[in-house]
């Protein structure tokens, strides 16, 4: 089987790309819509407890607590107050977790975010992605389509999730986030109550706990639910920066090789997500050093798919 030479059908950024490499986990997704109600205006909200080592323990009360400040949990912030019902929500980090790529949603999340009142400032940043083009490793066409033929009303358009993660926290009010306030224990007292102690020591009781804190969640684990299962796949991702433009179509693009699977997506006029799934037996190390994962990514596609 002919190689083929990926420099023709996907060049590289000519500007530096982040890269991330992660296990991918099993997970079940669900979303929903609430109703729409006046939207509050944009703010900032700077929040971070502080514990004196010797001082009295603070204890507070909420009626609503939601542990994690990602999409999940700034979504569901938003989602609550738009309702009229207020929540604090607690992150163990310095500030909010900003990292990462980008995120391909389709016409049930655009309606989520309408919902919360923020999708018509996202879609003026992104490009709407008209199809998918699906290709073997020697380049030869395996299936494309374009979405408003197959699916009237489609809407797919890829997001950075720095910017959806930013956007959502503007428009929650002042101090509706806690940082510096991750959760290392929570106790169901008889009243029916959450007890949830922070790792300085401090002590929230709340009515309603609403866990949005990943995959290896306290809460999850202290509900009862099972550890993720590695299910043998792992990925790099990253997003390609074109100063002068890239010279892409407004498509999702697919190659399959041996042993994996490699894609991109523009993202807008100078942006352009791509990522290398591949299989693994373990997971492995976490890899940060940049240099490391554009190493490893460029040897993936070179065995993957031009050795094919």
């Amino acid at each position: 089987m002919a190689p083929i030479k990926l420099h023709h059908q996907i060049p590289p950024p000519p500007s530096s790309t982040r890269r991330r490499r992660e296990p991918m986990a099993s997970t079940s997704l669900s979303s929903f819509r609430p109703p729409l109600v006046s939207p509050p205006p944009p703010r900032a909200n700077l929040r971070r407890r502080r514990f004196i080592p010797g001082a009295t323990l603070l204890r507070e009360d909420e009626d609503v607590v939601v542990v994690g400040a990602g999409i999940a949990g700034l979504a569901t912030a938003l989602s609550l107050h738009r309702l009229g019902i207020k929540s604090l929500v607690l992150e163990q980090g310095e500030s909010l977790r900003t990292g990462g790529t980008s995120l391909t949603l389709f016409k049930n999340g655009w309606r989520v975010l309408d919902s919360v009142g923020v999708g018509d400032e996202l879609r003026s940043k992104y490009l709407q992605i008209q199809g998918l083009l699906m290709r073997s490793e020697d380049g030869r066409e395996l299936r494309s389509f374009e979405f408003e033929k197959e699916a009237p009303g489609q809407e797919v358009r890829a997001v950075e999730r720095r910017v959806l993660l930013e956007t959502l926290a503007s428009r929650l009010q002042a101090d509706s986030i806690s940082f510096r306030s991750g959760v290392r224990g929570i106790e169901r007292k008889a009243d029916g109550r959450s007890l949830l102690e922070l790792d300085d020591g401090s002590q929230i009781l709340a009515k309603i706990v609403i866990a949005c804190d990943g995959v290896r969640s306290p809460v999850a684990k202290w509900m009862g639910f099972s550890e993720p299962n590695y299910v043998g796949h792992c990925a790099f991702r990253g997003l390609g920066i074109y100063p002068e433009g890239h010279p892409f179509k407004p498509k999702v693009n697919y190659v399959y090789g041996r042993g994996l699977r490699a894609g991109f997506v523009p993202v807008s006029t100078t942006k352009v997500y791509w990522f290398i799934c591949f299989n693994s037996q373990t997971p492995g190390p976490r890899i940060s050093d940049p240099s490391i994962l554009k190493k490893e990514a460029l040897e993936l596609v070179k065995d993957g798919l031009q050795n094919s």
